[in-house]
């Protein structure tokens, strides 16, 4: 039988052991959902060809944003953009950016983005990888975001990245106009958290 004071030496060892076990079942906290401000926020692209830069926005889209500002590694993103909704100030040319020689909004009605992954790129620095999925295809991209500011549950992220249109199926290409095959895409996004209901 032990004595009592090797019994109180095999019972704190037993505790200072089960500290790492019980921190590591502690659940994380949870990231928490946050309302666009869509006032705020847009979602641009500059296609490049021979006779003009053309810019555009897509006029619908939302978002499902859950944020951990104590560990932004932990939050995610998913954004739903109606490819119907793409405006690039000329009626003609958005007819034929819907039409099947580009994004095909009949059968495809709809261009997404869904994270796999969030992490810390520096100060400030955060890069979003995660699926992209136009005209039916689906390719993983790694988005860069920069904080501009999140205090008090409220915040803006903007980034800009590159992709090949190509890629996803969108090739037409004119003769008379050549237009290149990478699209910039600029994003800027406000955001806070939901307000409480009024009592």
């Amino acid at each position: 039988m032990l004595a009592p004071r090797s019994a109180r030496h095999v019972t704190t060892l037993l505790s200072l052991l089960s500290l790492p076990l019980l921190a590591a079942a502690r659940p994380l906290p949870e990231p928490k959902p946050h309302v666009i401000d869509k006032a705020h926020s847009e979602i641009n692209f500059v296609a490049d060809s021979r006779l003009l830069s053309a810019h555009g926005f897509f006029g619908k889209w939302d978002a499902d944003v859950k944020l951990d500002a104590a560990n932004w590694t932990n939050s995610s993103v998913s954004i739903t953009i109606d490819a119907a909704s793409i405006n690039t100030r000329v009626e003609r040319r958005d007819g034929h950016l819907k039409s099947a020689d580009f994004f095909d909004v009949a059968k495809h009605p709809t261009i997404t983005f869904k994270s796999v992954s969030v992490a810390s790129a520096g100060a400030n620095k955060l890069e979003i990888t995660g699926d992209l999925t136009v005209r039916g295809t689906t390719r993983r991209i790694t988005v860069p975001a920069t904080m501009m500011f999140y205090e008090q549950g409220t915040g803006r992220f903007r980034g800009t990245f590159t992709i090949n249109r190509m890629d996803y199926g969108v090739s037409y290409d004119s003769k008379l106009n050549p237009i290149q095959p990478e699209v910039q895409v600029q994003w800027d996004i406000a955001l806070s958290e939901p307000k409480p209901p009024a009592k």
